[in-house]
């Protein structure tokens, strides 16, 4: 189950990509806004980022203007290793070597085909481990020691 939301900024790219999941026939549970009224991305995040945390969900695609801020407040909750990407590229090698569990966009920033081009390689690439979950656990340790 993957979990999506966005603000105000990002709506319209989260309505384009829910679409996408559909298609694919991937379960999603979308976590707001609702149509493109401003809201503080810091909520949505947090929302988000509960699911997976919890273990109901297990990935995040999250979406603001620039997905930057949506990023930050991401990275905020421990457990979460959330990427702002423009880029396929990006999309697929912060899954691969930094196991990333939330994919963030901006709605201002990346077309919707591009998106749909990220989403799709958040989703299918795989974590690779191996000298990869070094780094993983150095980022846990710090994030514990907080």
């Amino acid at each position: 189950m993957i979990v999506i939301g966005s603000d105000h900024g990002g709506f319209a790219l989260k309505e384009e990509i829910k679409k996408h999941l559909e298609d694919k026939g991937v379960a999603f549970t979308d976590v707001g806004s609702y149509d493109g009224a401003s809201v503080d991305y810091p909520d949505i995040a947090k929302a988000a980022c509960e699911k997976i945390v919890s273990g109901e969900c297990d990935k995040g695609l999250l979406f603001c203007g620039t997905g930057v801020g949506i990023s930050i407040a991401a990275n905020k909750i421990k457990g979460i290793r959330a990427c702002c990407c423009s880029d396929a590229y990006s999309a697929k090698l912060t899954r691969q070597h930094n196991n990333a569990n939330v994919l963030c966009m901006g709605g201002r920033v990346v077309s919707g085909g591009l998106a749909e081009m990220m989403v799709d390689q958040f989703l299918e690439t795989e974590f690779e481990g191996g000298r990869h979950q070094r780094r993983i656990d150095k980022i846990t340790a710090i994030e514990n020691e907080q």
